[in-house]
C-alpha cells in the first residue's frame, strides 16, 4: 500500500512539472528567431598564397590585386581576406577580385495550356546557365503549370495465363469504355495492347510438345501456346482496332503462380518505336493476378545471362531472346520506367496487391490499384489511378557530377514544405491550372573539369529543364602582363597584382638573383640591430636583404604574429574585430582583449527604465551588481521584497475584494492596475501566493515606469485548495481496496476449506464394510516356510507365522 501511495505522489508531481516545463521550453522557430542580431559566421577566410587558391578556400574570401598593397615585410598572401577586412586596410573596392555565382536565363517561354493540351508549356524556365563558386549555393526557381487536356498514351499489358480467363472476356470490350472516359480529360489519347505469359523453359512451362501447343487443362476450349511478351497492337486512336485485335488473343498456361511480369514491361519501356510512344504523357497499365519473377529465377531454367537492356522484339512482336536472357531486377525495372517517363499502374486482384504495393514504394511515380476477379472494375481503376499520377507533381533531376549537392524546397500553394537533402521535390493533390513552384539549391564542394548537363523533369510530363553547370575556380583579373615593368624592368610576370619571377630572380619584385641570396650584407638587414637571433624571427625567409613573412606574420622583422590574439568561444578576437601584431583591432561597439564585449545596453535595463536598477554597472551588455544586490538586473537583495512580496494585497483586494487592504484599495493600490486573466500558468514568472483563508491564487507583475505596475490575476478555480484532500483521498480509497481484496480472498479461502472438511466427515460416516473385508486394508501378519527344517518328530514344519 505504501509503494502504490508513493508512485501516485510521484506520478501528481511529474505531470505538474511538466505542463510547467511546456510553458517555459520555447518552440525551436522561436529559439532560431531570437538569435543575437551580431553572432558571427563560423568558418573564416585564412590567407592563401594565390587570388585562385583564395576564392577556392572558403567563399567568403576575396584577393586585392592593388599593387603594393602589402606592406615591407608581409607575406603576399595577406592580400586574401574578407572584403570588409581589405576594406578596412585600404583596399580599393575596384581592386577587389571576389567573384560570385550568378545564373543566366536562356529560355524562358511563359507558361500556357496550349491548343487542349497540346503545344502547353508546364514548365518553366527551360534552360538555364548557373556559375557555381565552391561552397557558395545558389537557388533556381523552377514554376510547373498543370494544364488542361495534356495528351495520353496508355499501353494495356495484360497476363494471359490461364487463372485470367474470365478477365480476358471484360478486355475484349475494353476499348471503346477506356477511350470514352479518357477523352472527359484530354482529347488526345491513345491506347495499345500487349500480353505476357512466361519464359517457354522448364520450369516455368511445360516443355511437353502437346503441352506447348495446347497448355490449357480443356483441350476443346480456344488456346494459344505460351510465350514471354507479345505485342499486339501499337498505340491508336482507333478503339475498334483495339477491340478486334484484343478480340483476336486467346488465353494461354504456364507450371508455376509468379508470372513473367516483368520482361513485358521492360520490354515496353525499352522498345518505343515498335510501340510508338509519344513525347506525351504515358501510362502503362499492368493487369495480373499473381506475383512476378525477378532476376535470379531463371538459374532455376539454366538461364545465367543477365537482361543486356535491349528491346528484342520480331517482326511478329515477340520477345525472341527471352530463353537466353535472366529476368530483370527491380532496379532495372524502376530505371527503364524512369528513364522513358513512363508511369506504370499496377492493377492486380487482392492475393497480390501487398506485394505490387511494396514494388511501387521502389518505382519513381506508380500507382497501384485493387482489380476485381473478372476485372469489371479496371476502367474506374484507371481513372482513378491516372488521377492521383496526374496530380502528383514530382521534380527529379538526372546524375549529379561529384563534388555538386542538390537539395529542394517545393511550395505548393499552401504551407510551404522544405526537404533538404532529398533526390526530389513533390507536390501532391495539385489542381488543373494551378502553379507550383520548386526552389532548387546546387552546391559545388569541387571544380568541374568541364561544364556539366544537369536535366532537370517533373515524371509524367514531357518537359525538362536543361542546367548548365560551370564552376569558378580561377580569377579574372585584369592587370595580368608579362614581363611587367612593376617586376623590377621585366623580370617577372605580373598576376593578380603579385609578381610571379623569371628563373634566377628572387624577392617580392623580383629585385634581386639567387646569387645575391647568401650574401652577409643582405642577411643582415633580415636580423635585429644586435645582430643575434634568427633571421626574420625565425617566422620567414631572408630575400634580398629583406623578410619575406611565412603565414600570418608580419613586421619588418617578421616580429608580429597575426594570429596570435585572444580568442573568444573559439574564434579569433570573437568574428568581431581583427588581429594585428597580437591585438585585436575590435569593431564599432565591440570592446575587450577579444572583442567579446558589446556596447549595448538593453540586456541591462530594467522594466522601469533603469540601468540595472541603479544597483550595478552594466558592462559587455551584463549586469554587475555592487556589495548586497544580486540577479539578473541587480533588483534583488537579502532584505528586500520581492515584487511577489511587494503586490500581493494589491493582487488579493483588487481582484476578489479580500485581503488587509480590502477596506482602502482604492488609495492604498493607486499605483497598480489589476486585471484578471485567464491565461494559464506559465512558470516561475508567475506569483504564487495564498489569500487569508489559505486559498491560492496566481498574478503576474508587469512593472511599467514611474513605479505603476499591471497585475494580471488568475481567478481561483473551484477546489484550488483541495489538493491534499484528493491526494489523501485517493490513498484513502487505494488503501481501502486492497484490504478489501485481501478480506475478499481470505474469506474465499476459510469458505473452500470448510466445504472440504464437511464433505470429508461425511464420507467417513457412510463407511458400510468391516475392516476385515476393506480392500485396503493389509494385515500386518505375515507367514514364511523353511523347507529344511523338520521337527523333533521327524515331520516337516509347513510354516511360520510372525
Amino acid at each position: 500500500m505504501v509503494v502504490l501511495s508513493t508512485v501516485l505522489m510521484l506520478l501528481l508531481v511529474l505531470e505538474r512539472g511538466e505542463s510547467e516545463m511546456d510553458s517555459k521550453i520555447p518552440s525551436s522557430e522561436k529559439a532560431t528567431e531570437w538569435g543575437f542580431p551580431d553572432q558571427p559566421l563560423l568558418g573564416s577566410c585564412q590567407p592563401a598564397p594565390t587570388c585562385q587558391k583564395c576564392i577556392l578556400s572558403h567563399p567568403s574570401c576575396a584577393w586585392c590585386k592593388q599593387l603594393n598593397f602589402t606592406a615591407s615585410g608581409e607575406a603576399e598572401a595577406r592580400r586574401c581576406a574578407h572584403r570588409e577586412e581589405l576594406l578596412a586596410r585600404g583596399c580599393p573596392a575596384a581592386e577587389l577580385e571576389e567573384p560570385r555565382g550568378r545564373q543566366e536565363v536562356l529560355q524562358d517561354r511563359p507558361l500556357s495550356h496550349g491548343v487542349r493540351g497540346e503545344g502547353a508549356t508546364q514548365l518553366a524556365p527551360q534552360r538555364v546557365r548557373l556559375t557555381l563558386r565552391l561552397g557558395e549555393p545558389q537557388q533556381l526557381r523552377v514554376r510547373f503549370l498543370r494544364a488542361a487536356g495534356y495528351p495520353v498514351d496508355l499501353y494495356y499489358l495484360m497476363d494471359l495465363s490461364y487463372s485470367m480467363k474470365d478477365d480476358l472476356e471484360r478486355v475484349r470490350q475494353l476499348g471503346h469504355a477506356l477511350l470514352v472516359r479518357l477523352r472527359e480529360v484530354t482529347q488526345s489519347v491513345r491506347i495499345g495492347f500487349g500480353s505476357f505469359v512466361d519464359k517457354t523453359v522448364l520450369p516455368f512451362v511445360s516443355t511437353v510438345p502437346s503441352m506447348l501447343r495446347h497448355p490449357c487443362p480443356n483441350p476443346l476450349e480456344p488456346c494459344q501456346p505460351p510465350f514471354s511478351f507479345q505485342h499486339v497492337l501499337s498505340l491508336t486512336g482507333d478503339a475498334q482496332a483495339f477491340e478486334q485485335e484484343v478480340g483476336r488473343q486467346s488465353i494461354s498456361g504456364n507450371l508455376d503462380s509468379p508470372e513473367g511480369g516483368f520482361d513485358a514491361i521492360l520490354q515496353a519501356a525499352l522498345c518505343q518505336e515498335q510501340i510508338g510512344w509519344r513525347n506525351v504523357s504515358r501510362l502503362l497499365v499492368f493487369t495480373s493476378d499473381d506475383t512476378f519473377h525477378t532476376a535470379g529465377d531463371g538459374k532455376l531454367g539454366g538461364i545465367y545471362m543477365p537482361s543486356d537492356g535491349h528491346c528484342h522484339l520480331d517482326s511478329n512482336g515477340l520477345y525472341s531472346r527471352s530463353p537466353e536472357f535472366d529476368y530483370p531486377s527491380v532496379s532495372q525495372v524502376a530505371q527503364a520506367l524512369t528513364a522513358a517517363n513512363i508511369q506504370p499502374i499496377f492493377a492486380v486482384t487482392s492475393a497480390a496487391l501487398p506485394v505490387y504495393q511494396e514494388l511501387s514504394q521502389l518505382i519513381p511515380k506508380s500507382a497501384v490499384g485493387e482489380l476485381s476477379e473478372d476485372s469489371s472494375n479496371v476502367v474506374q481503376l484507371i481513372m482513378d489511378a491516372y488521377d492521383s499520377l496526374s496530380s502528383t507533381v514530382t521534380l527529379e533531376h538526372s546524375s549529379l557530377p561529384q563534388g555538386v549537392d542538390i537539395s529542394y524546397k517545393t511550395q505548393c500553394g499552401g504551407p510551404e514544405k522544405e526537404e533538404t537533402g532529398t533526390a526530389r521535390g513533390q507536390c501532391t493533390h495539385v489542381r488543373i491550372n494551378q502553379t507550383v513552384d520548386f526552389w532548387v539549391t546546387l552546391q559545388a564542394n569541387h571544380c568541374l573539369p568541364d561544364p556539366h548537363v544537369l536535366r532537370l523533369r517533373a515524371l509524367g510530363f514531357s518537359e525538362e529543364l536543361i542546367v548548365e553547370l560551370h564552376t569558378l575556380c580561377d580569377c579574372n583579373c585584369s592587370d595580368d602582363q608579362p614581363q611587367a615593368a612593376h617586376c623590377s624592368d621585366g623580370q617577372g610576370h605580373l598576376q593578380c597584382g603579385v609578381c610571379s619571377c623569371v628563373p634566377g630572380r628572387l624577392g617580392r619584385l623580383c629585385e634581386c638573383s639567387e646569387a645575391e641570396l647568401s650574401s652577409p650584407d643582405l642577411e643582415s638587414g633580415c636580423r635585429a640591430p644586435n645582430g643575434t637571433g634568427p633571421l626574420c624571427s625565425g617566422k620567414g625567409r631572408c630575400q634580398c636583404g629583406r623578410c619575406s613573412c611565412s603565414g600570418q606574420s608580419s613586421g619588418r622583422l617578421c616580429e608580429c604574429d597575426d594570429a596570435s590574439c585572444e580568442r573568444h568561444e573559439g574564434i579569433l578576437c570573437g568574428g568581431f574585430g581583427h588581429c594585428e601584431c597580437g591585438v585585436c583591432h575590435c569593431h564599432a561597439n565591440r570592446t575587450g582583449r577579444a572583442c567579446e564585449c558589446s556596447g549595448d545596453v538593453d540586456r541591462c535595463i530594467s522594466p522601469e527604465g533603469k540601468l540595472c536598477s541603479e544597483n550595478g554597472l552594466c558592462k559587455c551588455n551584463r549586469c554587475q551588481c555592487l556589495d548586497g544586490y544580486y540577479g539578473v538586473l541587480c533588483d534583488q537583495c537579502p532584505g528586500c521584497k520581492t515584487p511577489c512580496e511587494r503586490y500581493r494585497d494589491c493582487a488579493e483586494c483588487g481582484a476578489f475584494q479580500t485581503g488587509p487592504l480590502a477596506a482602502n484599495c482604492s488609495t492604498a493600490c493607486a499605483h497598480t492596475n489589476v486585471t484578471l486573466v485567464l491565461a494559464p500558468i506559465l512558470g516561475d514568472g508567475w506569483c504564487k501566493e495564498r489569500t487569508l483563508d489559505k486559498q491560492l491564487f496566481f498574478f503576474l507583475v508587469e512593472e511599467e515606469a514611474e513605479g505603476r505596475a499591471v497585475l494580471r490575476v488568475r481567478p481561483q478555480e473551484k477546489g484550488a485548495g483541495h489538493t491534499q484532500a484528493i491526494v489523501l483521498g485517493c490513498i484513502g480509497g487505494i488503501v481501502a481496496v486492497g484490504l478489501g481484496l485481501v478480506l475478499a480472498y481470505r474469506l474465499s479461502v476459510e469458505i473452500y476449506d470448510r466445504r472440504e472438511y464437511n464433505r470429508f466427515e461425511k464420507e467417513q460416516q457412510q463407511l458400510n464394510w468391516k475392516q476385515d473385508s476393506n480392500p485396503l486394508y493389509q494385515s500386518a501378519i505375515t507367514t514364511t516356510v523353511n523347507p529344511h527344517f523338520q521337527r523333533a518328530d521327524g515331520s516337516i514344519l509347513s510354516g511360520k507365522t510372525h
